[in-house]
């Protein structure tokens, strides 16, 4: 039956993997037999240039080579090793049971190090080079065990040209690890188990909604269930699946980011770590207590809607189930939405200071979109609509997300300093001007915000060009007085 699926379905890559990981899922238990359908997955990810999937199958079937010579009392970690590579490891390859399908194997290390090594091949196609050193923190000691140097050598090559890669990357900007969707299912009769579920896709590099709806639609269901027989829904809105009209069968797309809390956002630093071990994702839909949509900020609601997935990617599929009671929601009133959209400047801000390479175009960019006198209308009329001396004198809005609104300001004025600093360490001759500019736009906004905040929010000493000086203290001398 299985077999027979899967010709069917051979041109739609997920459902195709889907059917070859239920079948390696069955033989959890069974080594070979595991391990020819996680090869067979791996094979077809290649196909389709899905490189990191690829490499999760072989690291897969490493971890249960080395759960088997666990019980064989060859290799006593046996699959714990591998949990800081991904968690889904150690939950899915700890389950072999030493049973008689156990005597028709005979893996050793080396073949544990031979899929390793296919691992990293894959891994270094993905240009996920960071988890080389989880790779080769495996690989090295069994190695070392058995004297073999020519092969330590070859290790440590691949190391040092990973790093240099990492690198490479952080400082050119251009490594695009995936993009990730929502996609839901309605229809019974056409997608008969799959009615109702939702799946996050990981989709290659800069992929749009435009194209991944394409894919979907023309190469995959109107192939298999003909012209006009499946609809797409493009908006992010809730469905009510009685609403629908069950004559068609429908499919929802919606982009989504992967989320983090506060926190993790401290802990996760680099475009790698935000794109690695991920298992929850975003995405926001904007409404109004109307009919409209967008409306004045005053007005300007935002519905945050969060999905938690079965397994983190990446993984050995490239679309994971949403898990049972994985969806949650959260509503942000106006104010809210304000301290989360300064937030996100902030972050982003900061993220590209803190980064161990300089990225001056990424640098500009980021500061141009917070200080340009063109985009003040963004931060200022955020500023101008909650944190006027007469709208907080009303206590229209809760006193603490005043409080935190006042924050993210502060915050937002040392980020932009911060990056007007590193700024101008960077740039070339040719590029003063532009920097004056960006600064001229810094001092506006911050006299402004000054006045509506009605304190310092630099120091005189930041700067040299005395006018800015006088400027800074005479609004905030002025705004100290009113």
């Amino acid at each position: 039956m299985a077999t027979a699926a899967m010709k069917e379905n051979e041109n739609d890559p997920e459902l195709l993997v889907d059917l070859q990981y239920s079948l390696a899922k069955s033989y959890a238990s069974t080594p070979e037999l595991r391990k020819t359908w996680l090869e067979a997955m791996a094979h077809q990810h290649v196909r389709w240039e899905n490189y990191s999937e690829a490499a999760h199958c072989y690291i897969h079937i490493a971890a249960l080579i080395a759960e088997y010579l666990k019980r064989r009392g060859t290799y006593p970690q046996g699959c714990q090793s591998f949990g800081t590579i991904s968690p889904n490891i150690v939950a899915e390859e700890s389950g072999i049971k030493d049973d008689s399908g156990m005597q028709d194997v005979q893996y050793t290390e080396e073949t544990l190090v031979e899929n390793m090594e296919l691992a990293a091949k894959h891994m270094e196609k993905a240009q996920r080079y960071e988890v080389m050193g989880d790779i080769y923190r495996i690989v090295i000691p069994i190695h070392e065990k058995l004297r073999n140097f020519r092969k330590l050598e070859e290790c440590y090559q691949h190391l040092t040209q990973a790093y240099a890669s990492v690198l490479d990357v952080m400082k050119s900007g251009k490594r695009l690890l995936g993009k990730y969707f929502r996609v839901a299912f309605f229809g019974q009769t056409f997608f008969e188990e799959e009615d109702g579920k939702e799946y996050i896709y990981k989709e290659p590099k800069v992929t749009s909604l435009a194209e991944i709806c394409e894919r979907l639609m023309r190469d995959i269901y109107t192939d298999k269930f003909g012209k006009d027989a499946i609809k797409l829904i493009s908006d992010s809105k809730k469905v009510n699946p009685s609403d629908l009209d069950p004559k068609y069968g429908y499919i929802q797309v919606t982009y989504v980011t992967p989320y983090f809390e506060e926190k993790e956002l401290g802990e996760r630093m680099t475009y790698f770590e935000r794109h690695n071990t991920i298992k929850r994702f975003m995405f926001e839909t904007p409404f109004t207590k109307g009919t409209q949509a967008h409306g004045a900020i005053e007005d300007q609601y935002k519905r945050r809607t969060i999905l938690a997935t079965t397994h983190t990617f990446p993984y050995i599929k490239k679309r994971v189930e949403v898990m049972t009671g994985g969806r949650r929601e959260i509503v942000l009133t106006p104010i809210e939405v304000a301290i989360d959209e300064m937030q996100t400047k902030v972050a982003s801000l900061r993220e590209v200071i803190n980064s161990p390479i300089a990225d001056a175009k990424k640098l500009q960019l980021n500061l141009q979109g917070c200080v340009s006198s063109r985009v003040h209308a963004g931060p200022l009329a955020y500023a101008e609509a909650f944190l006027k001396p007469e709208v907080v004198a009303s206590e229209a809005y809760p006193a603490d997300k005043v409080d935190k609104l006042k924050e993210v300001f502060r915050e937002f004025v040392s980020a932009c300093k911060d990056a007007l600093d590193l700024n101008g360490k960077l740039i070339l001759t040719d590029q003063k001007e532009y920097h004056e500019s960006l600064k001229e736009g810094f001092f506006e906004i911050t006299e402004r915000l000054q006045v509506l905040l009605g304190e310092k929010m630099v120091t005189a000493e930041w700067h040299s060009n005395p006018r800015h000086s006088l400027t800074l203290f005479t609004n905030f001398a002025s705004s100290s007085s009113a």
